[in-house]
């Protein structure tokens, strides 16, 4: 057996600790594992190569090697150093989706410390568990709170992994109390740290994804590209990385399926799937689960979609808007409303809300319910001027125009769907251009401007065809149909006079010729040759034929 004190021993040791330095995390794992195996590694290696476990996926193992660390310590009569273990245990448990194992941890950490003879950074570490149920509970004041104290601690003590930790948890609690400016600028204070290589791997891997959630929540894309880009050069700098790799796919798969690469985002959100179910449960897999499953409900594969929704819900992330967007696409109205309200009516937050009120205000308009459309719009519109972040005013505008539309306002919908066009464009989202495309084409069409209308419906089309987007272009392709038929009617309803277009109207009533001659004040005569006039116009050989051609034109 090789000592410890050897030079093999040493030499193991010592390299395992260059590599952790130059964050080369397996190599740093196998060597301190190895020297471990060779003779008991000391709390403070322990604690190194518990680290490179937790970040190339080895979590057990990890947890094994605190503990170990922790009892040592314990052991030792240093309660202090026990307690740091304790938090990074529950840390972790918290992290994986086990609040219970977590909590229990944090209160043996406390107990530790709980005489009082401690004024150490440790208690500014356990106020961090405290302060993340307060955000599970929905108390974001009480969270915001906590984690300024233990922002604090950090600084008194000069330790910037607590610092960073504790200001990016403030800056997501401020976002949910309504301050987003406020929070933001925290946010951006602890990824400074991060960026400078002033935190440990683990604290910037998360502060990295709970920043870039921050950025979710209140829809600053310019901010969620810049750290997501980060967050994959980051990971691309550690090669053996497996922790919060999964993260940055789902993230990036985001942002590919906003700009309108969807075959590059399905890879991306895939391969995510693929990482967190190869390792023990990450809250973040139901993410990369619904991802997926939008992006193929956009192709038009339905039940695919539907499958990767009900995959999504098993671990933890309710499936919509999503799947009452499914609904709607498989013409189940019903279905769709009843669920947009019920998960409407439940989400709180104003972030949940600004995601669920798009598909509120287009499920509603399906169902004819156009005050409950308004309604979900002007709310959506008040949150875009609350936040002013372009995508949700782009989001914003849709709504907007759709209901406007839909009231028969064609010249202020025109304008609303311009201004998100517009802001679409600038965002470089063409799946998003292209639906308010499809709306703009109608609008024109209801103000006459069937050229306008044509052009509209066949930039949208060009748009969809080139993402993949099979069901937006059949409906478009279906729309432009309808244009043409109805401009058809209308060139045919142009060679008709006024009196043969009132006699046509009639007779699609199914009114006969006496009655129609009463009611025009015509002989029956007359209303007779107005007919046969009209047969000669349309092409038609019969009173059911013109009233099939009146209905199919658009002239009735």
């Amino acid at each position: 057996m090789v000592s410890e004190n050897s030079p093999a021993g040493h030499d193991l040791r010592d390299r395992g600790r260059e590599a952790f330095h130059r964050r080369v995390w397996t190599e740093a794992y196998e060597r301190l594992t190895a020297a471990d195996r060779s003779s008991p590694l000391e709390p403070a290696d322990l604690e190194l190569v518990a680290t490179a476990a937790y970040l190339i996926g080895r979590d057990e193992a990890g947890a094994e090697l605190l503990t170990r660390a922790y009892r040592e310590l314990l052991s030792r009569d240093d309660p202090v150093r026990a307690a740091r273990c304790a938090f990074w245990l529950a840390f972790h448990l918290l992290g994986s989706g086990e609040p219970a194992r977590a909590g229990g941890w944090a209160a043996r950490a406390r107990r530790l410390l709980d005489d009082g003879r401690h004024d150490c950074v440790e208690r500014g570490y356990l106020l961090y568990p405290v302060a993340m149920s307060a955000i599970f509970g929905g108390d974001n004041a009480t969270a915001c709170a906590t984690f300024g104290q233990a922002a604090d601690i950090g600084d008194r003590f000069g330790e910037p992994d607590l610092v960073t930790m504790a200001r990016t948890g403030q800056g997501r609690a401020l976002i949910r109390l309504g301050e987003p400016a406020q929070g933001m600028a925290l946010l951006d204070e602890a990824m400074v740290a991060v960026t400078a290589g002033e935190v440990s791997a683990i604290v910037a891997g998360d502060t990295y994804c709970t920043v870039i959630e921050g950025c979710q929540e209140t829809f600053d894309l310019r901010r969620a590209q810049e750290w997501t880009a980060a967050l994959a050069r980051w990971c691309a700098d550690q090669p053996d990385l497996d922790r919060f790799r999964g993260q940055c796919l789902v993230h990036r798969a985001e942002i590919m399926a906003l700009h309108g690469a969807w075959s590059d985002a399905m890879d991306e959100a895939q391969r995510s799937c693929d990482r967190f179910l190869r390792g023990p449960g990450h809250p973040a897999v139901g993410e990369a689960f619904y991802q997926l499953a939008e992006l193929w409900r956009l192709r038009g594969e339905n039940a695919t979609a539907e499958q990767l929704y009900r995959e999504a819900n098993q671990v933890g992330r309710e499936p919509q808007p999503g799947l009452a967007l499914l609904r709607l696409a498989q013409g189940d109205v019903g279905a769709a409303q009843a669920v947009i309200r019920r998960v409407t009516d439940e989400a709180r937050d104003r972030a949940s809300r600004a995601v669920l009120l798009p598909a509120y205000v287009e499920i509603m308009l399906a169902a004819g319910d156009l005050a409950a459309a308004r309604l979900g719009a002007e709310e959506l519109s008040q949150i875009a001027a609350d936040l002013d972040a372009p995508l949700l005013r782009a989001v914003a505008a849709h709504a907007t125009g759709a209901v406007l539309l839909g009231e028969g306002d064609g010249r202020a919908a025109l304008k609303a769907l311009r201004r998100g066009w517009k802001v679409w464009h600038e965002l470089d989202a063409p799946y998003g251009a292209a639906r308010s495309r499809v709306l703009l084409g109608l609008v024109c069409r209801e103000l006459g401007d069937q050229d306008g209308a044509a052009m509209e419906l066949d930039a949208a089309r060009s748009a969809f065809e080139q993402l993949g987007a099979v069901p937006d272009v059949v409906r478009v392709e279906t729309l432009a149909r309808t244009a043409a038929t109805r401009a058809a009617g209308a060139r045919a309803a142009g060679t008709l006079t006024a009196r043969e277009l009132q006699v046509l109207r009639l007779v699609a009533t199914g009114m006969a010729n006496r009655a129609m001659a009463a009611e025009l004040f015509l002989s029956e005569k007359t209303v007779a040759r107005h007919l046969s006039n009209i047969f000669t116009k349309l092409d038609v050989s019969s009173r059911s034929a013109a009233t099939a051609y009146a209905y199919e034109h658009g002239l009735v």
